[in-house]
């Protein structure tokens, strides 16, 4: 197995990627910063050849103009790569689902608190937000404001207290 210093330079010289874009953070962490064009290639690589078969998560982030994306992902051993790539954010990044079906869930993560748009993300219920969240509403957004500072009512019963007390206190 390569270590993480033969790593950064695998990727580093394989995809011609510019001097501070990858980072070794510790022997088992590695960092790498991708342009949105190379992503897809950059990742397809890390997951088939570089075997880094575990999405631990995918992080969003507001950088003003842009979303920024990190993704987690692991292998055998403890090593960690972090891929991270930026795009403006009226415009979109491609889904991993066909590599890890399960990131599904965090990029409905990113479309609903982030406004991400996900090119390729199956059909799907809305999360973490509730199916009655306001459209175009996405509160980890720096620039967001609540339209509204009062708790609006429950719209269902899986929204409605259930204990006597804090119906009670829905009421009052």
């Amino acid at each position: 197995m390569m270590d993480i210093q033969a790593l950064a330079t695998e990727l580093s010289t394989r995809f011609a990627l510019p001097e501070g874009a990858v980072k070794v953070q510790r022997a088992t962490r590695l960092w790498v910063e991708v342009d949105r064009a190379m992503f897809s290639e950059v990742f397809d690589y890390t997951v088939k050849s570089l075997g880094f078969t575990i999405l631990c998560t995918i992080t969003g982030l507001d950088l003003g103009a842009d979303l920024g994306f990190i993704y987690h992902l692991a292998r055998d051993g403890g090593v960690m790569i972090n891929l991270k790539t930026r795009c403006p954010k009226a415009e979109s990044i491609r889904t991993v689902t066909s590599y890890f079906p399960c990131a599904d869930i965090y990029e409905r993560e990113l479309v609903d608190l982030f406004g991400a748009r996900v090119e390729g993300l199956p059909t799907g219920a809305r999360y973490p937000l509730p199916e009655d969240w306001p459209e175009g509403e996405h509160p980890l957004l720096k620039d967001w404001k609540p339209k509204t500072t009062e708790a609006p009512a429950p719209t269902s019963e899986a929204h409605a207290p259930t204990s006597e007390a804090a119906k009670g206190a829905v009421s009052e």
